[in-house]
């Protein structure tokens, strides 16, 4: 919990007394390779913060072709959250690609530290629009870019992933073939 702790307070610092009512709203979980956390169709109750592991957050068109969202690694949130905010049934899966470990919560249970410390819903609010604005970011980038400027650009901001993250993995999120990125990295 003190991976939690040092997240939060990078936004937020709390008391002793403050972090030991939030820590009760968290629950650890170890998640191996290749396990998924939510798949299309599951009641998608919790929102998950990485503390160690790679996860893909993606969807499956009707013709069975993956489009990656999101590569999820270190202090970063996922869910389908469409579905968290919503209460709604999964439209995406997330699935673990490096072993690791996430804490889980609910959207109750975010609502109810949020109302109760203000600290929890500054925090919540920085790290939604955070979110958001790296989403907007992703999508300029998709819709206005070379493929060579998204290669770059993801090499810029995640030069660890490139070497973690298999590349049709890569080539995928960034809406290029195996074979572009194949000559892309060669020019990197």
């Amino acid at each position: 919990m003190d991976r939690l702790r040092q997240h939060i307070e990078a936004t937020s610092p709390l008391t002793d007394d403050e972090f030991e009512y939030v820590k009760g709203y968290f629950t650890l979980k170890k998640v191996r390779k290749n396990q998924f956390l939510i798949h299309e169709g599951d009641d998608a109750k919790y929102e998950y913060l990485v503390l160690s592991g790679i996860y893909k957050v993606f969807f499956v068109d009707n013709a069975g072709k993956e489009y990656i969202m999101q590569f999820a690694q270190r202090n970063w949130w996922m869910s389908d959250y469409y579905a968290f905010f919503k209460q709604k049934d999964a439209s995406m899966f997330i699935e673990c690609m490096e072993g690791g470990e996430v804490l889980y919560s609910t959207l109750a249970s975010r609502e109810k530290l949020s109302a109760d410390l203000h600290k929890m819903e500054h925090f919540f609010r920085a790290k939604l629009t955070n979110g958001y604005v790296a989403l907007q970011q992703r999508i300029k980038l998709l819709l206005s870019s070379t493929p060579q400027q998204r290669y770059e650009e993801f090499s810029r901001l995640y030069p660890e992933l490139i070497e973690r993250i298999p590349k049709k993995f890569i080539a995928e999120y960034l809406g290029v073939s195996r074979e572009t990125l194949s000559r892309l990295y060669g020019k990197g």
